[in-house]
């Protein structure tokens, strides 16, 4: 029985499809399980090894490798503060200790609500807009206390869903564009790609 719910499934059998190896859609099968369930669970990471044919080991190794994926559970809203170079002369660490504050965690916990956990990043690339702060991956352009506050409250009281969704969400609208061939030929092409490359290398070996 699949852990994805069917619509992800889909999606997440439509991506296989899309690679000449099913190993190379791992990055965006975990991206999927992540929108799924907000983190990446055991069941989620079996089920990415699974269709790409490798091992829940490797699939936890790749996953552990990036900062965008979380292997424990994360509140509704990931609060990431930079305190990298041009933001720490900004007041970096300073908004951080105010967002823990605020927040009522840890850096690198999760407030008792479950709506909040908070991340010191390294740089996020909105140096001149220091310090920069991200929710969920999104920029939000909050450089003070006062600001941060506001936003929280805004988080608090779903103000900012339009412009917010939960942690794990890349996109909301799935692209029209893309790879457009039948899937039944595009299994065809596939197996004479595999077909040719065995045929090589049997020569090879000759």
């Amino acid at each position: 029985m699949s852990h994805f719910r069917t619509e992800i499934r889909q999606r997440a059998e439509e991506l296989v499809s899309l690679y000449p190896r099913k190993r190379s859609a791992m990055l965006p099968l975990l991206h999927l399980a992540q929108e799924q369930d907000g983190y990446l669970t055991d069941e989620a990471m079996a089920e990415v090894a699974e269709l790409t044919g490798t091992t829940t080991a490797e699939v936890r190794g790749t996953a552990s490798f990036y900062d965008m994926f979380h292997l424990e559970p994360v509140g509704k809203y990931v609060v990431g503060v930079c305190t990298n170079i041009a933001c720490l002369l900004a007041g970096g660490e300073e908004l951080l200790a105010h967002a823990s504050s605020t927040l009522g965690c840890p850096v690198g916990g999760t407030s008792a609500d479950g709506l909040f956990t908070l991340e010191e990043t390294e740089c996020l690339a909105d140096c001149n807009i220091a310090p920069c702060v991200q929710v969920n991956h999104r920029f939000v352009r909050t450089t003070t206390p006062e600001t941060l506050d506001a936003l929280v409250d805004d988080l608090r009281n779903g103000r900012r869903e339009d412009e917010i969704p939960p942690h794990g969400t890349l996109i909301r609208v799935r692209r029209s564009g893309g790879l457009r061939v039948p899937r039944a030929q595009l299994a065809d092409e596939r197996a004479a790609a595999q077909t040719a490359r065995e045929e090589r290398a049997a020569k090879v070996e000759k």
